[in-house]
């Protein structure tokens, strides 16, 4: 199995994180501060000869823009079924990952748009601080070492951006072994959990 999930951030922040499943074990890349993500992130889509990423971002507008039937100009259906945000105040980050989202597709790389966030409450993180203060980090991870079905060094997992990666990557995993479920219209835009 050769996946992986991203937590996607600013362009120039240093906080795009690469979880990269191979085999059994999982590995981390990490975007540099002031050097551009999305130049990050399609260099290492050849080393790693990806075919399928699962990033944490908004690959679709609301479908009010793309047909009229639709009446909502701020959030999809899915947005609204997992409380996340609006593609819209998102703005740049949305049009980065639809940037990106429309390269890849023309190097045969599909991009799959996961909620690090939802899976977060799916496993039910809250009881452990999740996002609350890097020094939760560590118990989020032992927790999560119980759970999850491949294996990680929890050393290497530094920020939240990281931990994040790895529940795109985890929803990416349960995807392929159709564990997966999906929110919102197919004709609008699914996020998988």
């Amino acid at each position: 199995m050769n996946i992986a999930g991203i937590d996607y951030g600013s362009k120039l922040a240093g906080t795009t994180v690469i979880a990269h499943l191979n085999e059994n074990s999982v590995s981390f890349f990490k975007s540099e501060k002031k050097k551009d993500a999305d130049v990050f992130l399609k260099k290492h889509f050849g080393l790693l000869k990806l075919s399928t990423i699962f990033i944490d971002a908004p690959l679709s507008l609301p479908g009010v823009y793309t047909d009229l039937s639709y009446q909502d100009y701020f959030y999809r259906k899915a947005d609204k079924e997992l409380k996340g945000m609006s593609p819209m105040f998102l703005g740049g980050l949305t049009a980065r990952a639809m940037k990106l989202q429309a390269e890849c597709r023309g190097n045969d790389i599909e991009l799959i748009e996961v909620y690090p966030s939802a899976m977060a409450r799916h496993l039910e993180l809250k009881q452990f601080d999740y996002k609350k203060e890097k020094k939760q980090i560590p118990i989020v991870l032992a927790y999560l070492q119980k759970k999850l079905p491949f294996t990680f060094d929890p050393l290497l997992l530094i920020t939240w951006h990281h931990v994040d990666a790895l529940l795109a990557l985890y929803s990416a995993w349960r995807y392929q072994h159709n564990e997966h479920l999906s929110y919102g219209d197919p004709n609008e835009g699914i996020i998988i959990v």
